[in-house]
């Protein structure tokens, strides 16, 4: 299975969205396309604020991962965090997603990227195995929390 990646472009919104709609049906995160789309596009245009990348061939992608971008003091600087990452259920279980992180984390590295953060659901040993490979681990004395805006 070939994990090759791919930034993506407006011109992959189309075989985006369906990949979006189902990792966010698969994780229970409530979204339309208006939303994706919204979400998506800033992104897709170029947005220093984070980048997407089609996992796959470019014309039928077998999954994405998105990294956004921040700025970490503590960490000196530039870091990361894995909004969201997903491969195809058939695809699963073959290594792609190990492949991924191998090819994506030196490149972020090489970008100046100090730090990539992530959140995995508790208890999901197959993701906790998968990070766990790739030297992530959970900070002793934090736990991530959100504040959403309001909406209108």
């Amino acid at each position: 299975m070939s994990a090759a990646l791919h930034i993506a472009g407006p011109a992959d919104l189309a075989a985006l969205l369906p990949l979006v709609a189902a990792y966010h049906a698969h994780a229970g995160i409530e979204a339309d396309d208006d939303h994706r789309r919204a979400a998506l596009e800033p992104l897709l245009e170029g947005s220093p604020l984070g980048v997407v990348y089609l996992i796959g061939p470019r014309r039928a992608p077998i999954g994405y991962i998105a990294i956004t971008f921040g700025w970490s003091i503590e960490l000196g600087g530039m870091d990361g965090f894995i909004d969201e990452f997903f491969i195809r259920p058939g695809v699963r279980g073959r290594g792609v997603g190990s492949e991924v992180l191998e090819a994506l984390l030196p490149r972020l590295e090489e970008a100046g990227v100090k730090a990539l953060h992530l959140e995995a659901r508790a208890g999901d040993t197959v993701l906790e195995r998968l990070y766990g490979r790739h030297r992530f681990k959970l900070r002793d004395g934090f736990h991530l929390m959100t504040r959403t805006a309001r909406r209108r």
